[in-house]
């Protein structure tokens, strides 16, 4: 029997010594992507953070969204943590996937930072159950950007299209349309970014707070597919092939504008002949649908820390994600808008854009991300994106919205194995 309990003892030890962590060692490495983007931001928290700590080295790596989910996943099925970062960034979109998934590969974080100044909307991504396991990072908040000269065209300025219901923005994209010959809106053919802007900005989500899927008794969806439908059939939203053929839209002027996460201002700002010719306001809301706001959100991501390395050493340093100055630094080279509310106050989100008629529109857009409802994702959301996709463009060819609906949530429902 001794020798029994030993064998056991002996096994138990040899298992938990498999689990490979990640040591603490003195040193942050960091996985994210995009170079001029999350890496650029990155590198300058770390310029910043070694002029108070030179000893502290970090190791920025660029490894792509997709390619960081997979090596979590390997790392974490195979018992190896060890091969792991310290600090790695999420797609906000995919974050509760990976936390259902992994919650291995994610530290509490609740109360190790300022998060009360960080909006609902964005904070939901990283949380479970009341906990916090992500640091939010830039905003995907959806803005109305509207070329003044093609509205002062068919008579209407910006203010317009400021505080409206989409049945009013149907009317002005009817009477646009016909004086200029341009349509409002642009975008993707398969994609559905505007519809989940629009259900979103009601504080409505393709899943229940259980998890479940919640497409076919969705009546604020059904509202924003019929809305969606009138616009693509009257040829005030151009749905187009590719997303290149997207941003020509913006680049070639064939459009009036565009409703997107406020990232898609980048290309606006690329292109020097149209300084002065935009302007910037919120989106329409839903009329007659309950919690209907103005605010939505569009993409954005957030950071996450692996448990087991340095742990105290990757919370101190990640602190400049809730530092006015660190934002107001990177805005100028990167267009990384802060979630963080306070960064408002930076004299760079204060600053008038050329490009917007002066207006401070960096100080504006995080005044709209506190006011975005919060989103339910999941694990499956990328699923019911693809399904309900298919829903959309069977809708917009004459078939039935509730039937498309109960095929996309009986699609999904399957992946789930229901």
């Amino acid at each position: 029997m001794k020798k029994l309990v030993s064998l056991l003892l002996a096994l138990i030890m040899v298992l938990s010594c498999s689990f490979a962590l990640a040591e603490a060692d003195g040193k942050l490495t960091i996985w994210t992507w995009d170079p001029t983007f999350n890496i650029a931001a990155m590198k300058t928290a770390a310029e910043m953070y070694n002029a108070e700590h030179p000893e502290v080295e970090i190791v920025i790596e660029e490894i792509q969204s997709t390619d960081i989910e997979q090596k979590i996943s390997t790392a974490v099925t195979g018992g190896d943590m060890s091969v792991l970062p310290d600090i790695y960034l999420n797609q906000d979109n995919s974050f509760q996937r990976s936390l259902y998934n992994f919650p291995e590969a994610m530290l509490d974080l609740t109360g190790k930072f300022d998060f009360a100044n960080f909006g609902a909307g964005k904070l939901a991504y990283s949380m479970l159950d009341g906990k916090n396991y992500g640091v939010p990072f830039d905003a995907g908040t959806v803005v109305g950007a509207y070329r003044t000269d093609y509205l002062a065209e068919a008579g209407y300025t910006i203010e317009d299209l400021t505080d409206i219901t989409w049945t009013r923005f149907l009317e002005i994209g009817r009477d646009v349309k016909a004086k200029t010959g341009r349509p409002m809106l642009t975008g993707e053919a398969g994609a559905v970014d505007t519809v989940l802007i629009m259900l979103q900005s009601c504080g409505a989500s393709m899943f229940n707070e259980d998890g479940s899927v919640n497409l076919v008794n969705n009546e604020p969806l059904k509202a924003v597919l019929d809305i969606y439908n009138t616009m693509v059939i009257e040829g005030i939203f151009v749905e187009v092939n590719s997303w290149d053929e997207f941003i020509g839209t913006l680049t070639n002027e064939s459009c009036v504008g565009t409703i997107q996460g406020c990232w898609i201002l980048g290309t606006i700002l690329s292109q020097p002949n149209q300084a002065g010719k935009w302007a910037m306001t919120n989106i329409p809301a839903l009329e007659g649908v309950e919690n209907a706001t103005h605010y939505s959100n569009n993409g954005g991501s957030s950071w996450a820390i692996v448990p087991g390395t340095d742990e105290e050493l990757a919370i101190d340093f990640m602190q400049l994600y809730t530092n006015v100055e660190f934002y107001n630094t990177i805005l100028p080279t990167t267009s990384a808008i802060a979630t963080y509310a306070p960064a408002k106050e930076g004299s760079n989100y204060a600053a008038g854009n050329e490009f917007f008629n002066g207006e401070p529109i960096f100080a504006t857009i995080v005044e709209y991300t506190a006011q975005v409802p919060s989103n339910i994702t999941g694990t499956y959301y990328y699923d019911a994106r693809d399904a309900l996709a298919t829903a959309k463009t069977n809708i917009i060819n004459g078939g039935d919205i509730t039937s498309e609906l109960q095929t996309a949530e009986d699609t999904v429902n399957f992946t789930m194995g229901f």
